[in-house]
């Protein structure tokens, strides 16, 4: 993921379609048995090549026929909206804005419009279709979009645009993936939270508070929050907002709510990260509960390695226990939460714990008396590495859920530093992951669940093994069109956000990656084909995405009004590689906000 990028764009676009095929006639599976076990449902794609020509790595390519249960449906890319677009004359798409709603212009005259599009959902209410889209920038922005869908063949068209006022939680933070709730919510993320050790850490809100940094507490970001859309028959829709500080203050990619609707698996993203679980004591309701961290108990280093998992209490919190800590007189400080020690190499002097965590050097901390509970919801990170949690992971993403199955499974762009044996960034007296080699093509882990009375939930990871692992390699001469790859064209790179197709046997895998692929691709994985030894099994490629962009957002809705949908997010063209060469004058680096498909309906 990336921090914030401005684009200097102040014009009205119209809504654009792109892909290699757009949707003709799209069908019913009322004729096929849906109603049977996995081996009675097959769905496969008409994939596209990896882009070879420079035409084809300027444009979004995306597979155009999908077959489920043996019948070709028309699919295709189509774009809802690109950054720089507007319904009506109020809202630009992208659009920034400071605490009053007031648009920011960080490039005089030009307004600040980001290219960083981030995740999209689809909220079905009543009888009308809305999205909750957000940007990965600072200050953080979200839109409410209402859609039209076309009830012959499930097109989706933008009716509406409103921005969305975060003023009542202190404003957003590089809103990265989110999920939806089984509630209906949008569970938005706040990733890369400001360092509270750091001074000036927050500094880039100011211009949120018309670039007064003297209010700002770093403590206000890094936290999840649900959006509640409120729509009454043909009433303009409300928002409403909540930070849930019970569950943690960490770098969120994502949060994923369980069936049972009270445990969530949260990923962190970064170098020396952790991995957590929080249990909620109610269900459909974040507001309280108990937060664990991983720790990984290896059990093999080869590949992407596997572990025996244990879940290490961080104690039980509530919105309303965290709350008085932020705000006011109350609010506390990093100084007043931890007593900094010095180290020794790893060796702290006695009182002290030494942790490294999020990329850091060796710290010797200890909490102050009275500070556990703040210390556990407002460091949770820390909190973790102090009582003996893993926090060695690397750029830990993605997390989608096959109930079907009864696995999970989380993505790690970058399988490096401390999942390393005596890497750089262990400490010695912790060193949990110790995986013989690295692999910057990342890979996807699978997660086996059990019930824990203890804990009090069905879903409870109890090991983690790699699945499938990107391939590195420098077989690609000058003259080739991959010369600059450094995974194999045919496998992974960087995995990111990831979906599972519940009842068809298929994991999507979205790609954030730079060098690995020239152009970030979106693959399915069929799980029948995944074979250890061709990492590269399996896998179709469904979409690719322009020169230097990333591909986010992805999420499958399986049947909304009588058809399934594959959002995906295109952010940032030209913006991670490749700047060179967009056209002056051009407006391609526009994000792309849409969907593949419509598919038929493809629930359980």
């Amino acid at each position: 993921m990336i921090p914030f990028a401005k684009t200097p764009l102040a014009v009205k676009i119209g809504t654009v379609m792109v892909g290699i095929a757009l949707l003709s006639a799209c069908g019913s599976d009322s004729d096929h048995d849906n109603d049977g076990g996995a081996s009675a449902r097959t769905l496969s794609f008409q994939g596209v090549e990896a882009p070879a020509s420079d035409s084809e790595k300027r444009q979004v390519l995306a597979a155009p026929v999908a077959t489920v249960n043996g019948q070709d449906y028309d699919i295709g890319y189509h774009t809802l909206l690109r950054s720089g677009d507007s319904i009506g004359p109020d809202v630009v798409f992208g659009q920034l804005v400071d605490q009053l709603g007031q648009p920011l212009y960080f490039d005089e005259p030009y307004p600040a419009v980001t290219d960083s599009n981030e995740h999209t959902s689809l909220l079905p209410i009543g009888d009308r279709l809305f999205s909750v889209s957000q940007m990965e920038t600072k200050p953080g922005a979200m839109f409410l979009i209402e859609l039209d869908q076309n009830p012959e063949n499930g097109l989706l068209t933008p009716k509406q645009l409103w921005q969305v006022d975060q003023s009542g939680v202190n404003g957003g933070w590089t809103h990265c993936a989110a999920s939806v709730t089984p509630w209906n919510t949008h569970l938005a993320s706040e990733e890369y939270e400001p360092d509270a050790a750091s001074p000036g850490s927050a500094n880039s809100m100011a211009a949120y508070f018309g670039g007064d940094t003297s209010v700002i507490n770093p403590y206000w970001w890094g936290w999840n929050i649900e959006v509640k859309v409120n729509a009454e028959g043909d009433a303009e829709p409300t928002t409403d907002l909540t930070k849930h500080y019970a569950m943690g203050r960490l770098a969120f990619e994502l949060s994923y709510v369980m069936p049972d609707e009270k445990t969530v698996y949260m990923s962190d993203d970064g170098t020396n990260v952790g991995f957590y679980m929080f249990v909620a004591d109610t269900a459909g309701d974040l507001s309280a509960g108990t937060l664990y961290a991983a720790k990984w108990n290896q059990t093999s280093g080869e590949g992407l390695g596997s572990a025996d998992l244990e879940w290490i209490s961080l104690g039980h919190a509530s919105d309303d226990d965290i709350e008085p800590y932020l705000e006011g007189a109350g609010a506390l400080t990093f100084e007043d939460i931890f007593t900094t020690g010095t180290a020794t190499g790893d060796a702290c002097d006695d009182g002290f714990t030494a942790v490294m965590a999020n990329g850091s050097d060796v710290e010797c901390l200890k909490i102050n008396d009275g500070m556990e509970l703040a210390a556990s919801r407002m460091e949770a990170r820390r909190y973790a590495a102090m009582h003996g949690a893993t926090t060695e992971f690397r750029k830990e993403e993605g997390i989608t859920f096959d109930p079907k199955g009864n696995h999970l499974y989380v993505a790690m762009s970058d399988v490096s530093s401390g999942m390393l044996n005596n890497g750089g960034s262990d400490l010695a007296s912790a060193n949990h992951i110790r995986l013989e080699e690295a692999n910057s093509c990342g890979g996807v882990y699978q997660l086996e669940m059990g019930s824990d009375g203890e804990i009090g939930s069905d879903f409870v990871a109890t090991t983690m093994r790699g699945l499938i692992a990107g391939v590195p390699t420098d077989q690609y001469g000058e003259d080739s069109p991959y010369a600059s790859y450094t995974c194999d064209k045919d496998g992974l790179a960087s995995p990111d956000n990831i979906t599972f197709i519940t009842g068809y046997n298929t994991l999507m895998i979205g790609e954030d990656t730079g060098s690995g692929h020239q152009n970030d691709v979106v693959w399915a994985l069929d799980l029948a084909q995944v074979s250890a030894e061709d990492q590269t099994a399996g896998l179709t490629r469904v979409q690719t995405t322009p020169y230097g962009s990333e591909s986010t957002s992805l999420y499958w809705y399986p049947n909304i009004n009588g058809f399934g949908y594959l959002m995906s997010v295109i952010q940032h063209p030209y913006g991670e590689s490749d700047e060179g060469k967009i056209p002056d004058g051009s407006l391609d680096h526009r994000a792309y906000t849409g969907y593949v498909g419509p598919f038929p309906a493809m629930d359980q």
